[in-house]
């Protein structure tokens, strides 16, 4: 069968997903969300959903185009996610876009946030403006994996990141604590700690490391809350975790489960929650099928006082993970694994 998208379509439809990247770790929990405006072939505007409270992708696009001159009446608009119609922080998009007169809406991938569910498509087409719906929708789908998660299980996407030396230890016990991976790939930890909304460590991280668990070296404007595992209430009052000012969720003799940790968390509205912990804490998270993605960081070093983690490639894979990429993050090789 003939596919119903043209070249151009696709075109139109990777940049609406490229500028949409514009607004990653500035949205949650709202989804990362691009639209481009096409007239007689050309793009005349562009919008993305840029920060929390700010104008939603479509709104920005029709706002870009009267800006520079061009009238959105009879357009195409090609959008990632399909249009809210709804009033929350900003008004209705289906709203904005039959306001602005466009004559067609292509849409990559369906809102399965209860508030919307269709109804977005629906008001466009009775309307009268034709609707498509399904260009690229994989492709948005990885894009905005951590909110179409969390609306299909109401608990956060979880990402693990463990670095490793060349014999799959994390620490060296011969040293006072300290990272062994460069600084570029530190800067990609920050990055991936930016994208998330929580960072969880065990106590036994706190005590040896007494970690910020912050993002500092990309710029940012919020830090992720930040959980630790400590049922024995062992975490030493004077932790930067417990005294910086910034939010810790510090689970002590009330915690039960992870699947009721990460419950309580959805509640919260985490949609990415990025496990930083030692190889307890992972291994719990693992072996109760709990981690949805895995970053493994594999260094040279080789530690004089090893500490095991016991996590490998048959540990990954029994807990219904699957090696998806390899790239180098600095001196380092990041291999990760996905669900």
């Amino acid at each position: 069968m003939a596919s119903p998208w043209t070249a151009d379509d696709d075109a139109f439809m990777r940049r609406a997903l490229e500028v949409a990247e514009q607004g990653r770790g500035r949205v949650s929990p709202n989804p990362l969300v691009g639209c481009v405006l096409v007239k007689d072939g050309t793009i005349i505007a562009e919008g993305w959903h840029d920060h929390l409270g700010g104008l939603h992708a479509e709104q920005m696009a029709i706002h870009d185009a009267e800006s520079n001159g061009h009238s959105p009446n009879g357009a195409v608009a090609y959008v990632t996610l399909e249009p809210c119609n709804h009033f929350g922080r900003t008004p209705p998009c289906t709203e904005a876009l039959m306001w602005a007169g466009v004559n067609e809406v292509i849409v990559a991938h369906y809102d399965p946030n209860p508030t919307v569910r269709g109804k977005g498509i629906q008001v466009l087409r009775d309307a009268g403006i034709e609707v498509r719906q399904g260009l690229l929708e994989a492709d948005a789908a990885v894009q905005m994996a951590p909110f179409l998660h969390w609306c299909g299980h109401r608990r956060p996407l979880v990402t693990v990141k463990m670095a490793f030396d060349a014999n799959g230890s994390v620490d060296d016990r011969t040293k006072t604590p300290q990272r062994f991976t460069s600084d570029a790939c530190l800067d990609k930890v920050h990055m991936l700690r930016k994208e998330c909304d929580a960072v969880l460590v065990g106590v036994e991280t706190v005590v040896r490391d007494d970690p910020k668990l912050t993002v500092r070296r990309v710029p940012t404007e919020r830090q992720p809350l930040r959980v630790i595992l400590d049922p024995k209430n062992r975490t030493p009052p004077t932790a930067q975790l417990l005294t910086d000012g910034l939010e810790t969720l510090h689970m002590t003799e009330n915690f039960t489960s992870l699947p009721a940790l990460l419950n309580l968390l959805g509640d919260r509205e985490i949609q990415r929650l990025m496990v930083e912990g030692g190889p307890v804490t992972v291994g719990s998270f693992l072996d109760q099928g709990l981690v949805d993605e895995f970053y493994f960081i594999q260094s040279s070093s080789v530690h004089a006082e090893p500490v095991a983690s016991n996590i490998d490639a048959s540990r990954l894979s029994a807990a219904g993970l699957t090696l998806v990429s390899t790239e180098q993050w600095g001196d380092e090789t990041l291999h990760l694994w996905s669900r």
